[in-house]
């Protein structure tokens, strides 16, 4: 844990219900899991990052492991509440104002700051959706969740060859697309 404290006192004291302690873990892993739902396209991915850290605290008690066991378990519950919201969405598809979607990512101050930010985080989600979800989901499950190979395997439900396979062909072609944004036309 970045706090300065040893992760089984963290981790034991959040299973026994400490407020502290589970800020902690929330404030740790809320970024990356947050992040990891919006470029798998969330609609709402605090309110899914919300979801899973109910889920989270609620199963807290019955964990075992150590840090990267903790991380591969939450981001297991991030990715089956996201599969969840496919679904939903898929059942009942809603129509988004792309005006919205592009004022939602600015804080506000500086407009120059707000528009880079805006357009990278706009460029990230475009190279993103480009990938196979597959490909995708291997990408930022190791990238951004920093999990391993073999726990990127059993989010996903395949083997570490699969994974390894998956992250190859995602990393060519984002190297491909980044090679033809790069070169002179």
């Amino acid at each position: 844990m970045s706090v300065g404290m040893p992760f089984p006192g963290v981790l034991a004291a959040a299973q026994a219900g400490a407020s502290w302690a589970l800020e902690v873990l929330y404030r740790e892993l809320a970024p990356s899991v947050t992040g990891y739902l919006r470029l798998h396209g969330a609609l709402e991915p605090d309110d899914l990052a919300s979801e899973t850290f109910i889920g989270v605290f609620n199963g807290l008690s019955s964990f075992e492991g150590d840090e990267a066991a903790l991380r591969a378990w939450v981001f297991t519950i991030a990715h089956r509440r996201l599969i969840d919201d496919w679904r939903r969405r898929s059942r009942r598809p809603e129509l988004v104002d792309c005006g919205e979607e592009v004022l939602r990512g600015s804080v506000g101050g500086d407009a120059e700051d707000d528009a880079l930010a805006v357009l990278g985080s706009g460029a990230v989600q475009e190279m993103c959706a480009a990938l196979p979800a597959d490909q995708r989901t291997v990408l930022l499950l190791r990238i951004l969740a920093d999990l391993s190979v073999e726990q990127v395997a059993s989010v996903m439900g395949r083997s570490a060859a699969a994974v390894k396979a998956l992250q190859r062909r995602g990393l060519v072609t984002l190297r491909s697309e980044l090679v033809q944004e790069v070169a002179p036309l």
